[in-house]
């Protein structure tokens, strides 16, 4: 006889001293692109600072050109902001597989990120910062 399949439990964190996170607007334009396309262009972007990694914008998903990126089935979890999901960007080839992330339905500490997408540098030609 089956067994029912019982999702595993989760553990939630909570941002504090000992692993900070802040969401912060920020004052420059983000512009992502991928194979000399633009792929992001947004002046609402948040940057999201974690313990001592390195800041990530997160961009608002209206700013992002969404016909360029394709859904993957990878799906990452992280205790302090939740299940994530990824999208590829067929334009960059290889590099640009699961290029890009998104947090659904974050966690309330990290809320402000919902409905934005983050890119890894190391998978666009570029994310640039302009005044």
């Amino acid at each position: 006889m089956n067994q029912p399949q019982v999702a595993p439990t989760r553990t939630v964190k909570i941002p504090g001293p000992d692993h900070p996170i802040t969401v912060t607007t920020s004052p420059r334009r983000v512009v992502v692109t991928v194979h000399g396309k633009v792929i992001a262009d947004s002046r609402r972007t948040l940057t999201l600072k974690e313990a001592s990694y390195p800041p990530v914008h997160y961009i608002p998903r209206e700013d992002v050109d969404m016909s360029q990126l394709q859904r993957s089935e990878h799906v990452t979890y992280c205790p302090y902001k939740g299940e994530c999901h990824y999208y590829g960007i067929p334009l960059g080839g290889e590099r640009a597989i699961n290029a890009a992330w998104t947090y659904e339905d974050p966690y309330a500490a990290v809320a402000g990120i919902k409905d934005h997408l983050a890119f890894y540098p190391d998978r666009v030609d570029s994310i640039d910062e302009q005044a």
